[in-house]
């Protein structure tokens, strides 16, 4: 199986499965003497690992990082890093009744028809355990970045639940278990979720991240553009089924006038009133915020019957047992915050070695 690494100069690999002994990530290109240790580390896996809430699956790990490689006395050595994550609280024996079953709408099908088998436990690489180590290396592609890349996710749609935009606030937040920007739909999404996990259903999400401090520049034309890694690493997260950046998909519905970003100049600087762009034009960072959106759909391991087959091909039905998230977009916010962090360490650094 390839497809494991993502980045040019800043580039990491993946490995291990939901229920082996431990998933990892080495990433390579990180520069010599930036101070890393593992509480670095630590803090952003503590944002996305399980069990934190009655809305996500109940499994428990502590998602404790170890530091293999790359680092002397804190400080990185510009060779590859290697990061472990052990797992601790796996139950194979919850996927021994689908062990010759599909998942409708999982990747269950596909990985054993292309490979001639699948590790049906936990789902192995397409588990969303996977995501672990991509936070691994976004913890350490924000070391990269520095303080002047400010990079926050928000969840903004459960089902068919919006936020309100008129009462979005960044400070709330951190403040429910939904990364939620709008205090009043945390109630509303609740009440939503609690019902689906009562009637073993699932929702779908969508979560948008917004970037502050990117400088003029970053992205190469053609087939390297700062918006093409962006949704090349949103899409490669599990479950995600869609990306737009700024505008988006709205842009279809605009105008020549309505689309365009106008731009003046203030206190002698270049300034714009609008941003549909979401910072990125001709696939270069502009110097606004870049503004990103990511969808993801339902988690298809519910335990609600579904019509399926067996792997010899036979009609049934499957109902999936275990611990699932009921939504798995909310554990996607730093999922996706990480991902955007390595594309933008990776177009620094590609930016600084053309300058």
């Amino acid at each position: 199986m390839s497809g494991n690494s993502f980045g040019h100069l800043f580039r990491f690999t993946t490995f291990g499965e939901s229920h082996g002994p431990a998933i990892g990530c080495v990433i390579d290109g990180t520069p010599p003497n930036i101070t890393l240790t593992e509480e670095d580390i630590q803090i952003w896996l503590d944002r996305r690992k399980p069990g934190q809430t009655r809305f996500t699956t109940q499994r428990k790990e502590a998602d404790k990082v170890e530091i293999l490689s790359g680092v002397f006395e804190n400080k990185t050595t510009g060779t590859p890093i290697s990061l472990l994550i052990r797992n601790t609280d796996a139950r194979s024996k919850d996927y021994d009744d689908i062990k010759d079953l599909y998942r409708p709408g999982h990747a269950d099908y596909t990985y054993h028809k292309k490979y001639g088998n699948r590790d049906y436990r936990g789902s192995g690489r397409a588990s969303a355990r996977e995501t672990a180590c991509r936070v691994a290396a976004g913890a350490i592609a924000r070391k990269v970045l520095g303080p002047i890349f400010d990079i926050r996710g928000a969840l903004i749609q459960i089902g068919p639940h919006k936020v309100s935009r008129d009462r979005w606030d960044w400070e709330q937040v951190s403040k429910n278990p939904f990364w939620c920007p709008d205090q009043e739909t945390v109630v509303q999404w609740e009440s939503y979720l609690d019902g689906l996990r009562k009637s073993g259903s699932s929702a779908g999400a969508m979560i948008e991240i917004v970037v502050r401090g990117v400088p003029i520049g970053l992205g190469n034309p053609v087939y390297d553009k700062l918006d093409a890694d962006i949704a090349k690493g949103l899409m490669s997260i599990n479950a995600v089924k869609g990306v737009e950046i700024g505008s988006g998909m709205e842009t279809a519905s605009f105008t020549g006038e309505e689309n365009a970003d106008e731009m003046r100049i203030t206190n002698g600087k270049t300034t714009f009133t609008t941003n549909h762009a979401g910072g990125i034009l001709g696939g270069i960072s502009s110097g606004q915020e870049i503004i990103t959106r990511f969808a993801v759909k339902p988690t298809s391991s519910i335990t609600t019957p579904r019509k399926t087959i067996t792997t010899a091909g036979k009609e049934t039905e499957v109902s999936t047992k275990g611990r699932h998230d009921p939504c798995v977009g909310i554990r996607a916010v730093p999922v996706g915050e990480a991902m955007i962090a390595c594309v933008l360490a990776d177009h620094l650094l590609r930016h600084k070695a053309i300058l």
